[in-house]
């Protein structure tokens, strides 16, 4: 009797045990001082599980969720949110992923973050190819981050209101479809080059869409990395289409140091719309930031940047950077310090910005910077007050 219970037992307890699975929280705090005329605070932090696990040896199924906070103006604002959730099977030379997954165009600040679709991508010989489409309605607003009109701005800084959940929490409802190619290394891996033909197409009424075509390379030399892109977009509205452009241009050097430590230059260009009205303001998909302090949407901006990053200890690292931002044109970009009191000029003004990164152990980093952006040293505004900003930022992962 006790040797049939026991292989009852082990019957019913082995098929647990293979089972393989992965289980984590990750918790993400930051609090952040800042003022131009006046000083303010802010709370940002969330709380992540995450699981994931394998289906025999072609197939992984990752899930995460989690709770955002965010106090700002003296109010609290909870909002749940499923984070990065996907199925992913492999094959002979390729992989599909289907569900919530990660998403980024060669640039990274085209179309960038979490969408709701599936990708399809095989490696050939000739490169790795690769095609998606996504949904983005679905999406938390300000985790998608997609403010390609007025309306759509105004809609991401507006809070959560429960009272009306499904008009206050959802992101613009667009499709979105790219075609990727990318190569390890052409010429013997002196040359890295991607490719992307990437739309994406208005579903709320709107009926403002736009395609790009994205060329990036990217040319490894000893100790240097020079990178090289370009996109050309076509925008459609209700009235008419218009062409944009797009490019940027990246040095970095990793110097020759007893300790590891990288000098780079960027230079990043988006145009503005001319006078004719044939060539309009670059338009991203996702408003990525541009700057820690004044945090520009790249449409209608253009930066010059260079940074220093060392790694002074096996924990500490530091970085310090000096950013130079101008308008492409004069009507697109109205924020601060144009808000505060505009010029005719196009040099918006110099962004410092320094941190501190200390991760003693793999599992917690602290995060600390200092920024402040000088309109005085443009001449768009020279007038408006400087603006400042401090943040300290905690990262805990519990595996």
């Amino acid at each position: 009797m006790k040797k049939h219970s026991c292989f009852l037992c082990i019957l019913f307890v082995f098929p647990v045990l293979a089972w393989a699975f992965d289980f984590g929280v990750i918790l993400d705090q930051s609090v952040g001082l800042w003022g131009a005329h006046g000083n303010h605070a802010d709370y940002k932090g969330s709380l992540v599980p995450r699981f994931s696990t394998l289906f025999g040896e072609e197939g992984e199924l990752i899930v995460s969720a989690g709770i955002y906070a965010e106090q700002g103006n003296k109010n609290w604002t909870f909002v749940p949110e499923v984070l990065r959730t996907e199925f992913s099977w492999l094959f002979d030379n390729g992989d599909l992923k289907i569900g919530r997954m990660y998403y980024s165009d060669p640039f990274g600040f085209i179309a960038e973050g979490l969408f709701d679709g599936a990708r399809l991508s095989y490696d050939t010989n000739l490169g790795t190819f690769s095609a998606g489409a996504w949904y983005t309605g679905f999406l938390y607003k300000r985790r998608a981050n997609i403010a390609m009109t007025g309306d759509e701005l105004q809609s991401n800084h507006a809070e959560l209101d429960y009272g009306d959940f499904f008009n206050s929490y959802f992101a613009p409802r667009r499709f979105v479809s790219a075609l990727d190619w990318e190569h390890s290394g052409l010429m013997n891996g002196y040359l890295i080059p991607r490719f992307s033909v990437l739309g994406q197409f208005d579903l709320s009424g709107n009926a403002l869409h736009s395609q790009y075509l994205i060329g990036y390379l990217a040319l490894p030399i000893n100790a240097f990395l020079f990178n090289l892109g370009g996109s050309f977009e076509l925008i459609q509205d209700s009235e008419d289409s218009k062409t944009a452009w797009a490019a940027e241009i990246r040095a970095a050097w990793a110097l020759p140091t007893p300790f590891a430590s990288r000098v780079s230059l960027l230079g990043r260009y988006s145009s503005g719309a001319s006078e004719d009205g044939g060539m309009g303001a670059f338009l991203p998909l996702t408003a990525i930031s541009q700057g820690f302090v004044l945090r520009a949407n790249l449409s209608g901006v253009s930066m010059i940047s260079l940074d220093y990053f060392t790694r002074l200890h096996r924990t500490f690292t530091l970085g310090v950077s000096s950013s130079y931002f101008m308008r492409s044109d004069l009507g697109t970009y109205n924020s601060y310090p144009i808000s505060a009191g505009a010029d005719d000029g196009h040099i918006l003004g110099n962004e410092f910005f320094a941190q501190l990164l200390w991760s003693p152990v793999s599992d917690l980093s602290i995060n600390m910077g200092y920024g402040i952006f000088l309109p005085s040293m443009g001449n768009a505004a020279p007038e408006a007050a400087h603006l400042w900003r401090a943040e300290l930022n905690l990262v805990l992962s519990l595996y």
